[in-house]
């Protein structure tokens, strides 16, 4: 059955998208760091804000909330428990109403120490957790909680469609064929995105199955990514989350 709504992103900051699901009438934004151009965008569209969607904490995640909230009383707030103007907290295994259907609310620590996605499928709402044809750094988070996210993330059907929150991917696919040179479909993908980019278009939202393809932090049991992390740390590494910290740390410093 087609979905009954569309995900349309508003750009804020430098490279953040702020996605929104809407029908003709109703929507729902996910990660509102700045209120000013999704209440521009919901006023020209003559939509009402019906709910918003929380990933974590960080300030260009959440920023917008005060104005959202006082701009719109009664407002429905989702997302991890503690974070200030959420009000309907929400963890791991729980759902949230989306247009009649039920988003899957999944726990995907590790950028941080609460981090959420709402998969909606084929739609999975990322966060910072997957970026196109990367990852989110650390924070407050670990790095064996967010080789686990990853995993959790690339065992989803190979048609979901990703939404990260910001636009990294040209820069991603940089670091990944440093990684993988000899990897044709990072070279494509790079094409192919850049005339996206110079069409001031997004990269996203992004096949999970392009991102099995071409992201490094979702390919570590590959050969040709566990031996250039070998060769970057000058040691041996025997296990895939060895290879993922390597890679992170390689990237931190790309």
């Amino acid at each position: 059955m087609a979905d009954m709504f569309r995900l349309t992103p508003v750009s804020a900051f430098t490279d953040n998208y702020i996605w929104v699901l809407h029908d003709h009438r109703r929507a729902i934004a996910v990660d509102p760091g700045d209120a000013a151009p999704l209440q521009a965008w919901l006023a020209q569209q003559q939509l009402q804000l019906e709910a918003v969607w929380v990933t974590h904490h960080h300030a260009d995640h959440i920023g917008g909330l005060p104005a959202l909230l006082a701009a719109w009383p009664g407002l429905t707030v989702y997302g991890p428990p503690g974070i200030s103007g959420v009000n309907q907290p929400r963890s791991h295994g729980s759902t949230v109403p989306a247009f009649g259907r039920a988003a899957q609310v999944l726990a995907i620590p590790g950028h941080t120490a609460n981090h959420l996605a709402y998969y909606l499928p084929p739609h999975l709402l990322c966060g910072d957790t997957l970026f196109g044809a990367g990852c989110g750094r650390v924070f407050d988070g670990t790095m064996t909680d967010l080789f686990h996210s990853l995993q959790r993330l690339a065992a989803l059907p190979a048609d979901t469609r990703c939404y990260p929150a910001h636009e990294y991917t040209l820069s991603n696919l940089a670091f990944a064929a440093a990684v993988e040179p000899g990897n044709g479909a990072i070279t494509s993908r790079l094409q192919r995105d850049q005339a996206t980019r110079a069409a001031n278009l997004p990269t996203l939202p992004t096949l999970l199955a392009d991102e099995l393809a071409t992201n490094p932090f979702l390919r570590t049991a590959q050969a040709a990514v566990s031996h250039a992390a070998r060769q970057h740390a000058g040691q041996e590494i025997t296990h895939e989350e060895g290879i993922f910290a390597t890679l992170r740390q390689w990237k931190n410093n790309f």
